[in-house]
């Protein structure tokens, strides 16, 4: 029996190898391999039977099949009897040499399990071998290979056989014609030779000890002679590969005479075939074996061959490489390697060869040659000891190479000599100085271009950055080399660019060094020869390029960490402020970025920190010292701007904290005399700087500037005779800019006390000298805007300074009217027609903080400044559209100047008087021609009657008219509304709104006149008053006869204009109006029914829905009074009626269409794109009904609708009933103190004739039960009532939301649900029941119901009713709607979870009975399905009685966690087949049902559960199957359309090997 089984396994399986999916033919071969793991005699005979009666299957079956054999005799060798291998060596030796012709893939998995057998059978595999390896005749290709891979696989079993064959095989050489068989020949040899080595080289394992190399000699040698001479020569590229690749290891073998005797001959022969092949690893590693094997006997002849041997190993060491090709780079090993063993050889012959190389200007030739020095420098370290010196000045020229390549490959020569020592001798700075500065290259440099090779990855900055910092932190002897000397580095301008990487070295090497000497200064000054920085020169460049911290990956925070650790050797006091204060700093640059920074905050951060600096530094030595390296490197940031601007305020701030007055002298007249005037950037610093000083020394400061002033220095820049020798007019002018500026600062920054007694005698008189430029005693008006420019903003600061003095008030500041005659003399030179400048807005601005101050303007000035700067501004041309930014930008400033300057004049005179001159002045531009003049007046006037206006109270009284006349009067009032003078239309809305107050209670039946008067004047005009006046009639009219107003606004046509709209809102101004008029657009839209039935045709099968009209205009009617902001208080007031008759309104309109009429007014309103929004019945309802909650305070339910897209499911047929479930919760959560009115005046329309709105009143109230506000409310009870009530509704819809209803009890009221526990589970099972429909929608809900309540409901009113509700789910298990299936199933759990602890034996069953679907479920296509199979399988676990698999459950199928089916089935069944055994055959057949599933997933995870079941059985329980019909079944299986099931099921079909 057992061997039949296993043999009719084997034929299913072997039968199924045809299969056309590679996939399936894959597991086939698998399942054939666990038939041979588990019985492999049996099968390996099964296969060998198989293989000789069928012997017309195609050669890729018969692979398969022997790729099986080969596994299968691997792993059981051991196992295998004499007579089996036999089989196997005849039928693999047959399969292999069957045909003649090279089938390579049959032939060499024949091959491979000769291979297999003769790891164990190495005798009568190579008898059988050796009996078609006869002498005389040419072999089988494969036997040959065979031979070879022998060698390989068995060397202790194949070496003693190989004098023999290499005896027989040595004639053949001279027979194989064709170059397949050489190729051949070449591999045997080479895997001999191979294998000869490994024996030789572990004799001391060996069967037999004796064996020697001279035994291999003389056949290795012939072979050889054939090889080189004859076969090397071939024109077939592959063959001369077969050959040199054997030559490689033959060479060791050959006698050391014959080898030396050939070298001369064979090396040219080897190195030739670089010229011949593109692909030259072969030859690389070749040779490197003979150079190997030359260099073990001594050959003399290597040293003549030297020469070309280098030559020919260094043009292929300067081949480009190519990183995507592998051969390529293991072509550049193994070339690198035979450099190794001549470095080893001949060290100075090879230096020789490549030192001089370095000189060449060949950008490949320097390359390869360093890339080759780099090797032997690490792997020739001791060969290279004494040379060191020698190298390290060869590399003179590479170092001033420009090539990226040859750089990169400088940095890592460099690298490799920093590791073996060579930094440390003579010659050593200079490669330190190398790598920083190529740290220091600027990154857009070193972007490739289109065509170049270099990779960005690998650049040459990258690539030192990284060097500098893996030597300085890696290689210890390198630290004595590095410190102090880095620090070299830090302040020369040319090695900014490397600030970064040299910081971060530097901090690590100091901290090492603070480690190792405790408190000891970092820094030896004694020792240094001088060219070490000093602490002032540190601090000085450390702090300028903190400015810009983001620049160069980071200099800032890098400069701050070293300034940190260098704090002793900067100053021994700063430690502790510094330790405090510095990580302040680094963790502000963290929290932003480059964009986000703010400079100005950052600047402001960096000079506290010096201000602070100065403070804990007591000494004036020391703070002299360093304003003078300041001084000094200034000229250093020449194309660093910003970074010079800020050294410009550190030493001003520095000068500021020195009490040596004459030290702050000498500083400023240096940089007075020193500074570059030319660029603005400069001026602006050094004007900052002068500020700053003036803080703590103002006098010095202003006396210095005067002296200057007066200095041969300036005054000869000035002079008549020498304004076109030493500087241009021009450059006079920007000296005269950057000294007012000077003066401007500082006025603004020195102290508010101080600056008053000096603005004009100082400060002011010295500007105005410097500004005005006399010759021949003649007054020249200066032409350059940007000293203009600096004057203005001097005057400002100068003028802000006085003003925020606590004296400015009783300040008397005589210069007032010389400033202001200034300003406006530079406001009327600039061009009225255009904007270039910020000239006048500064000048304006100059202007408005002069007006405030004493004495005041005279009358004409005044007079002359309005007018000027109105006439500066006013008249300038708007740009054309599109206009640039900027230019925007300083027209808006300036306007915004012009503003604040008229009226800081109005605030001087605020009188009648006052906005009189002001309005005088505006008048001619108010009426100017120009329309942007008039704009632009109309906005100034706005401006200044803001401070000014009083409001006028005018009240007209209506006059008693004859009633015949009061109309006639009425149109002819509603006539001019139109007329074009406003001043006309604005009486008539007023005697309108007055005939109407007093007489409108007569004006009954004019009613729907007036109304569509005012509705057509609305639509000829949009002045705002005529809109205003026409709310406030209709308001006055409805007061007296609201019913007439709402009738004749509802007769408007639908959609309502916009002028409507605004007819409707005008009622909304009353509470108590606004309320009767809601109350009547209720009445209006329950008057009539919410629709009637048509067909469109007559063979429609249903009819359409159409809207009524009247009901449709009411509730757009009331969403537009709802909108009104003042209808608040009605809206509260009728809040739950308007609640539920638009909740209700807007369900009988769902899928209602408009009528003919307004369908055909629509489309057209559509394809004309007036109005974006469509008008539909459901839309118009639920945005009446989005209004009114939003005008009842809900803001928060609309905004949660809106959210969860609520009010879209709300429209939809669809979408209708989750729409208003969200709507609930919405309410329940933001609104439960309206809930028991809205609730009470939902359950009266609960027997509505209409169907849908009783299925929108119960989901309403249904999803109430989910919030534990009914509870808070006291509802709970009242609404349980009210929907049990409505159990036994006629429509399935009512029936199914009032069980969801009474299930969402246990999410609001988990405690209640005792109580009412036989209530709920009577309803529940109900439900279960419903109809006779098989997938009724009650029923979902019932499963649904009872999966929540279950858990809360009293064990005793459960118990009676489990096993029922278990029996009648599970037919829904395999339902083919996945609502139902993963409902089900989820249940199940629930009833399971309800159980533990306390599972009686008839339920058990029904658990035991549900294992198999729910595990096979766990595949579901649908995602739910198998979610709820993972918690229902947890849930069950427990009620197995076994913690194993409980456990497994737990651990593989928690939520949210992926799962590996196969593993976790696997677990599964090895825990159920140890616990429950018994089991097998029941959960088989299960299986066995699921074999014809619909779904692929679970048709295949059907096997895999029978598969694992058998796996992990033990055999005694083999009788519980039926192996014919499982066998039969999983062979019908193979037949499967889907891949997957066929798969599975030839796996499995190998696991029923257990049962053979």
């Amino acid at each position: 029996m057992t061997e039949s089984y296993v043999k009719k396994l084997s034929t299913i399986l072997l039968d199924a190898v045809t299969d056309k999916d590679p996939l399936v033919q894959e597991q086939v071969c698998s399942a054939l391999c666990a038939l041979g793991e588990s019985q492999p005699e049996e099968a390996l005979s099964a296969w060998e039977e198989h293989l000789q009666q069928h012997g017309k299957l195609a050669h890729p079956y018969r692979t398969m099949i022997l790729r099986a054999m080969e596994v299968v005799v691997s792993s059981h060798i051991s196992e295998l009897d004499k007579d089996m291998a036999r089989a196997i060596i005849l039928l693999a030796s047959s399969e292999m040499t069957k045909v003649k012709e090279l089938v390579c893939d049959w032939q060499q998995a024949a091959s491979n399990v000769l291979v297999a057998v003769g790891k164990r059978f190495i005798g009568r595999v190579m008898e059988e071998m050796l009996s078609k390896f006869q002498p005389g005749v040419l072999p089988h290709y494969f036997v040959v290979q065979t031979l070879a891979n022998l060698s390989v696989s068995n060397v202790f079993g194949m070496v003693p056989f190989l004098t023999s064959i290499l005896n027989t095989m040595l004639p053949m050489l001279g027979m194989a014609k064709h170059d397949t068989m050489r190729v051949v020949f070449c591999c045997a040899l080479q895997h001999f030779s191979e294998s000869t080595l490994e024996y030789l080289a572990n004799l001391d394992q060996a069967p037999d000890p004796t064996v020697r190399k001279d035994a291999f000699a003389t056949d290795i040698f012939s072979a050889y002679h054939i090889l080189f001479h004859q076969w090397l020569q071939s024109r077939e590229a592959k063959l001369r590969l077969a050959v040199v690749e054997a030559l490689g290891p033959m060479s060791h073998l050959l006698p050391s005479e014959k080898l030396e005797e050939q070298l001369p001959k064979l090396l040219p022969g080897v190195l030739a075939l670089y010229k011949k092949h593109a692909e030259t690893f072969h030859v690389s590693k070749s040779l490197g074996q003979i150079l190997e094997a030359a260099v073990s006997v001594g050959s003399r002849t290597l040293e003549v061959q030297l020469d070309s041997l280098l030559a020919a190993l260094h043009a292929q060491i300067c081949v480009p490489v190519e990183s995507s090709s592998p051969l390529v780079m293991s072509n550049q090993k193994e070339v690198l390697r035979c450099f190794t063993v001549l470095a080893c050889r001949s060290p100075d012959r090879l230096l020789a060869f490549l030192l001089p190389k370095l000189d060449t200007n060949n950008e490949r030739t320097r390359v390869g040659t360093l890339q080759v020095l780099r090797h032997v420098i690490n792997s020739a370290a001791a060969q290279m000891e004494v040379k060191k010196p020698f190298i390290l000045s060869s590399m003179r020229l590479p170092l001033l190479d420009t090539n990226s390549k040859v750089k990169r490959a400088v940095v890592q020569v460099i690298s490799a000599m920093a590791h073996h020592g060579y930094l440390e001798q003579p010659g050593g700075e200079a490669m330190i100085e190398y790598i920083v500065q190529q740290c220091a290259l600027p990154p857009e440099t070193e972007r490739p271009g289109p065509g170049s090779e270099d990779p960005t990855a690998d650049s040459v900055r990258a690539v030192s950055v990284s060097t500098l910092y893996l030597v300085s932190t890696t290689v210890d002897r390198m630290s004595a080399v590095l410190w102090p000397y880095l620090l070299e580095f830090l302040t020369p301008l040319r090695f900014t660019g490397a600030l970064t990487p040299l910081c971060k070295s530097l901090v690590h090497l100091a901290q090492k060094r603070r480690e190792a000497g405790a408190d000891a200064l970092l820094i030896q000054y004694d020792d240094s020869k001088g060219t070490l920085p000093s602490p002032y020169a540190i601090t000085t460049r450390l702090l300028a390029v903190c400015s810009n911290p983001y620049l160069g990956d980071g200099r800032g925070a890098a400069s701050l960490r070293l300034l940190n650790v260098l704090h002793r050797d900067i100053h021994p006091l700063l430690h502790q402020r510094w330790a405090t204060t510095i990580p302040l700093l680094l963790d502000y640059l963290d929290e932003y970025t480059e964009e986000t920074l703010s400079q100005k905050e950052w600047e402001e951060k960096l000079l506290m920190f010096l201000r602070d600096t100065l403070t804990v530094v007591p000494d004036n030595t020391w703070i002299c010292q360093l304003s003078l390296e300041m001084c000094k490197q200034l000229s250093c940031y020449s194309e660093a701007p910003q970074e010079k601007n800020f050294l410009y305020k550190c030493i001003g701030t520095t000068l500021g904290a020195t009490s040596r007055k004459e030290v702050v002298r000498e500083r400023l007249q240096e940089l007075l005399e020193t500074a570059r005037y030319q660029e603005e950037a400069e001026r602006e610093g050094l004007a900052r700087c002068f500020g700053i000083c003036a803080i703590s020394h103002l006098d010095d400061t202003l006396a210095q500037l005067e002296d200057f002033v007066r200095s041969d220095v300036f005054r000869k820049s000035i002079g008549i005779f020498n304004i076109f020798k030493d500087r241009s007019e021009n450059e006079v002018d920007k000296v005269k800019s950057a000294l007012i500026l000077c003066y401007g600062h500082v006025a603004a920054q020195a102290p508010r006390e101080l600056v008053l007694a000096k603005v004009e005698s100082d400060i002011l008189r010295n500007v105005f000298q410097c500004f005005h430029t006399k010759v021949l005693g003649i007054k020249v008006e200066t032409k350059d805007p940007a000293l203009k420019l600096c004057l203005v903003q001097s005057v400002c600061m100068a003028s802000q300074a006085i003003c925020s003095s606590a004296q400015a008030s009783s300040f008397h500041f005589s210069r007032k009217a010389e400033l202001v005659a200034q300003m406006m003399e530079f406001i009327k030179a600039e061009p009225p027609d255009s904007l270039r400048t910020p000239i006048r807005k500064k000048a304006m601005l100059a202007c408005t903080y002069l007006v405030p101050l004493e004495p005041a303007l005279e009358e004409q000035a005044r007079s002359d400044m309005i007018h000027g700067c109105l006439h500066s501004v006013m008249a300038v041309v708007p740009g054309p559209e599109g206009e640039d930014g900027d230019q925007e930008s300083l027209y808006l400033d300036t306007t915004h100047a012009l503003e604040d300057l008229l009226t800081s004049l109005l605030r001087r005179n605020m009188t009648p008087q006052g906005l009189q001159i002001m309005v005088e002045h505006l008048s001619p531009w108010i009426k100017s021609p120009r329309g942007h003049e008039r704009v632009r007046a109309l906005g100034l006037s706005a401006c200044l009657l803001r401070f000014f206006l009083e409001h006028l109270h005018i009240s007209i009284i209506a006059k008693r008219l004859p009633p015949d006349q009061l109309i006639s009067l009425l149109l002819t009032m509603f006539e001019s509304l139109g007329d074009p003078d406003k001043n006309c239309s604005r009486a008539a809305t007023v005697m309108i709104n007055s005939l109407l107050k007093e007489r409108g209670n007569m004006l009954l039946e004019k009613v729907p006149e007036i109304v569509s008067v005012l509705r057509s004047k609305l639509q000829e005009t949009r002045e705002e008053h005529i809109l205003q006046a026409a709310q406030h009639s209709v308001y006055l009219l409805a007061s007296q006869h609201r019913a007439a107003v709402v009738s004749s606004l509802l007769g408007s046509p639908l959609p309502f204009d916009s002028h409507t709209c605004t007819l409707w809102r005008a009622l909304a101004v009353e509470p108590s109006l606004t309320a009767q008029v809601l109350g009547l657009l209720l009445e209006r839209m329950s008057r009539d029914v919410p629709f009637k039935e048509s067909r469109a045709f007559l063979l429609s099968s249903s009819p359409n829905r159409v809207a009524t009209l009247l009901p449709l205009a009411a509730t757009c009617a009331l969403r537009e009074v709802v909108l009104a902001p003042a209808s608040g208080p009605a809206v509260l007031e009728l809040y739950p009626q308007l609640f539920v008759a638009l909740l209700l309104r807007v369900s009988c309109t769902v899928g209602v269409q408009l009528p003919r009429t307004l369908q055909a007014k629509e489309r057209r309103s559509a394809s004309s794109a007036l109005d974006p929004r469509t008008f539909e019945p459901c839309s118009s309802a639920v945005d009446a009904l989005q209004a009114v909650l939003l005008r009842g305070g809900n803001e928060d339910v609309v905004q949660r609708m809106e959210l969860e897209g609520g009010w879209e499911l709300l429209r939809t047929s669809a979408g209708h009933e989750e729409g208003v479930t969200r709507l609930a919760s919405a309410m329940a959560k933001f609104a439960g103190p309206r809930l028991p009115l809205v609730m009470k005046a939902l359950v009266c329309t609960q027997s509505s004739v209409y169907e849908i709105q009783r299925v929108t009143s119960t989901a309403f109230l249904a999803e109430l039960l989910n919030s534990n506000v009914v509870n808070d409310l006291m509802l709970l009870e009242s609404l349980l009532n009210n929907l049990v009530a409505r159990q036994k509704d006629t429509c399935a819809g009512v029936r199914r939301l009032v069980l969801r209803g009474l299930a969402n009890i246990a999410s609001s009221s988990p405690d209640k649900v005792r109580a009412h526990g036989p209530q709920l589970l009577t309803a529940m099972i109900g439900g279960l029941d419903d109809g006779d429909d098989r997938h009724s929608l009650v029923a979902l809900e019932a499963m649904a119901g009872l999966a929540r309540l279950l858990g809360l409901v009293e064990p005793q009113d459960l118990r009676p009713v489990l096993l029922h509700v278990a029996i009648r789910i599970r037919p829904f298990f395999d339902s083919d709607k996945m609502e139902f299936r993963s409902a089900s199933i989820c249940l199940f759990g629930h009833l399971n979870k309800a159980c533990h602890g306390d599972c009686e034996d008839v339920f058990l069953e029904q658990v035991v009975g549900g294992l198999a679907p729910l595990l096979l479920h766990l595949q579901d296509p649908q995602a739910p399905v198998a979610g709820a199979c993972r918690f229902a399988l947890r849930m069950c676990g427990p009620n197995l009685e076994c913690e194993e698999l409980a456990a497994a459950f737990q651990k593989h199928l928690q939520e949210g966690q992926g799962l590996h089916f196969g593993e976790f089935l696997n677990t599964t069944c090895k825990h159920l087949m140890h616990h429950f055994p018994d089991l097998l055959g029941r959960l088989v057949s299960t299986s066995l049902f699921y074999f014809k599933s619909s779904w692929e997933d679970v048709r295949a995870a059907a096997p895999m559960l029978t598969g694992f079941l058998v796996l992990h059985v033990e055999p005694e329980h083999r009788p519980q199957v039926d192996l014919e019909q499982l066998t039969a079944a999983l062979q019908l299986l193979l037949q499967d359309p889907a891949p997957a099931v066929r798969m599975k099921a030839a796996e499995t079909l190998g696991r029923l090997v257990k049962f053979a």
